[in-house]
């Protein structure tokens, strides 16, 4: 009884190990993976963009020092600071943006791709043989009617 418990056991892990790996070898799961992995890339890169020229730019503007970004204010002894969640606003709408374009494009690319398949799925042009039937039927109508 117990070994057929065990049994019972594998086979359900066996089965659960197949579905996952059906699950993560699909298409959509490692396109995902490799966004991800693109997505962490340029999230450093925008982030760079962001601590190098933005930040200081914001500094500029405020006559912060290089300590504070952006500056601050106190209300009753606390102290707020700004700069940082300004420089990150600005890094979230920079990613944004590129990914609303990328996604844009890729979207065009792929409606341009299904615009020629619809083309090349167009319905081939009738034979001779089904155009000489179709004339021999519609002259056949003609003269049923006269």
């Amino acid at each position: 009884m117990a070994n057929e418990t065990v049994g019972k056991a594998a086979k359900k892990a066996g089965g659960f190990l197949a579905e996952f790996k059906e699950f993560a070898l699909k298409g959509n799961v490692m396109d995902m993976a490799v966004g991800v992995i693109i997505g962490g890339a340029f999230g450093t890169i925008v982030t760079a963009l962001t601590d190098s020229f933005i930040t200081p730019l914001i500094q500029a503007i405020t006559g912060s020092s290089e300590v504070q970004v952006g500056g601050e204010f106190v209300i009753n002894g606390a102290h707020f600071t700004y700069g940082a969640f300004i420089s990150a606003v600005i890094n979230f709408l920079i990613l944004a943006l590129i990914l609303f374009c990328l996604i844009k494009a890729i979207n065009k690319a792929m409606s341009i791709g299904k615009k020629q398949e619809e083309e090349a799925a167009a319905p081939p042009e009738p034979t001779k043989e089904e155009l000489l039937l179709t004339e021999i039927r519609d002259l056949l109508k003609e003269n049923a009617e006269k």
